[in-house]
This record gives C-alpha cells, sequence and structure tokens, in this order.
C-alpha cells in the first residue's frame, strides 16, 4: 500500500487540496486507486509530482502539463512533440531568469542607494554622485558583500 492524499500532501509539499485539483485537471492519471476510491500514491507518483511542481512554478499551463502527460502515456511516437515542448519552455524559463536578473541589478542598486544614504544619514549624498560614480560604486558594493 502507498500513501493517502494527507501522506502524500505532506511528504510533497503541496496541499492535499492541490493533489485533488491536479487530479481533477487530468495530471495525475498515473495514481492508483484503493478498492474504496481513495487515491494511493506510490514512489513513482512523488517524481511526477516533483516534475509537475517543477513546470508549475516555471510557468507552464496545466493545459500544457496535461498535454505532456498524456504524450507520455500513448509512449515513443510522441518523443519529439515532447522535446519540442521542452526546448520551448527552456527558452521561455531562460527568458524568464534574464528579466529576474534585470530586476535584482535593480534591486542591487537601491540597496547600494539606501546603504549609503542610511551610512551619510541623508539622500542628499547622492547629489554630488555622478552617474557613472554611482555605477561604478554600485558594482564594487555588490562585489563586496556577494564574495
Amino acid at each position: 500500500m502507498g500513501c493517502t492524499i494527507s501522506e502524500a500532501a505532506k511528504r510533497s509539499g503541496l496541499t492535499a487540496y492541490t493533489l485533488r485539483y491536479y487530479d481533477k485537471e487530468g495530471l495525475l492519471p498515473f495514481v492508483d486507486r484503493t478498492s474504496a476510491g481513495n487515491r494511493d500514491f506510490k514512489e513513482s507518483d512523488f517524481e511526477w509530482l516533483n516534475l509537475i511542481t517543477c513546470l508549475k512554478r516555471t510557468g507552464m499551463p496545466v493545459k500544457n502539463i496535461r498535454e505532456f502527460i498524456n504524450w507520455c502515456r500513448e509512449g515513443d511516437a510522441t518523443l519529439q512533440q515532447r522535446l519540442t515542448m521542452f526546448l520551448r519552455h527552456q527558452k521561455e524559463v531562460q527568458e524568464q531568469m534574464s528579466e529576474l536578473q534585470d530586476c535584482m541589478e535593480k534591486i542591487n542598486h537601491k540597496i547600494w542607494y539606501y546603504t549609503k544614504a542610511v551610512e551619510a544619514g541623508t539622500e542628499a549624498v547622492h547629489n554630488k554622485d555622478t552617474c557613472e560614480t554611482a555605477a561604478s560604486t554600485t558594482t564594487k558594493f555588490i562585489t563586496a558583500n556577494v564574495s
């Protein structure tokens, strides 16, 4: 016997509600049922849950995940579709990461800006900095605090 839905929820870090939703949406066709009709999660189901969670966290829509799972159940005839889907998703995730890196640079600049303002007790300290000085100082501050 495998895990109940509450045990699976605890182990996977998902809620029982989320697992029921995934099942309703066709993302868990591989999960067996007991004779009483309760979900019975086995070890391999957690590998699927990890993949589903990864795809959801990286922005893949439920309909695409369902399509992928259905393709997996169809077998080798869908290998190219699955590869194409993951190549497309990889590109989307890389673009997200690039956007997040741009945001991180802005956040790092604000950390530098407010660190200097707090040290000086005023934002006026930035009035004497040129853009070039501020950019250079920001880079030095970030480098020093990451090391």
